[in-house]
């Protein structure tokens, strides 16, 4: 049985708890894509369907009440939810995020059939939903949160589905607002440009 009282984990734990959830995780977004793109039978649609409930009511059997939420340990935060970086959600692609030289953020991830709006190409919602999230992550630091005030995006062209980078960084900050900048790319060059103004919050300050 997996406890589940985050607070009390050490790294030990939580890298035990990563070694369990994370693979489920894989094979849940692997289910995902593998449901948008199956051309099997009915008969056989049935079956994966009765699997999959059954799957699901075992795993329904002891759950939280409620969202995941930002867990912490003693290893930091636990942000496992999260639909861009989390490491329990299956819609997330997900984003492993660096550090860079210069202080932002950035990194490099695969987004598939899950993703799509015009054929082929990234949903515009989803490029906004990563610069937002990495955008918030460079203007930000572990003990300075900081949250999105107003974000505007340019779309410079459709985003091809497949290999994908985006970064992001700070440009300046004036009291309790931080302004940064950011942008997703291909291999051919920039796709979504961003920048935004993120608010330290008062329960923050």
């Amino acid at each position: 049985m997996v406890e589940f009282t985050i607070e009390s984990l050490d790294s030990a734990d939580v890298e035990r708890l990563r070694g369990i959830f994370g693979p489920l995780t894989e094979s849940v977004r692997d289910l995902i894509d593998a449901t948008i793109r199956t051309e099997v039978d009915a008969d056989v649609v049935a079956v994966a369907k009765a699997e999959i409930d059954a799957a699901t009511a075992r795993l329904r059997s002891r759950q939280l009440d409620g969202a995941f939420g930002v867990r912490l340990s003693e290893g930091g935060q636990m942000p496992w939810g999260n639909p861009v970086i989390g490491l329990r959600n299956p819609v997330a692609p997900p984003l492993v995020l660096h550090r860079a030289p210069d202080g932002g953020k950035y990194a490099d991830f695969h987004l598939g059939a899950a993703y799509e709006g015009p054929p082929g190409h990234v949903h515009g919602g989803m490029s906004a939903l990563i610069l937002d999230h990495v955008l918030g992550e460079a203007a930000s630091s572990a003990d300075h949160p900081r949250l999105t005030g107003t974000i505007s995006m340019r779309y410079l062209r459709t985003t091809p589905l497949g290999d994908l980078h985006v970064e992001a960084r700070i440009v300046r900050s004036e009291g309790i607002k931080t302004y940064a900048v950011g942008h997703l790319s291909d291999a051919s060059g920039v796709t979504v440009e961003a920048e935004g103004v993120f608010i330290s919050p008062k329960w923050a300050r």
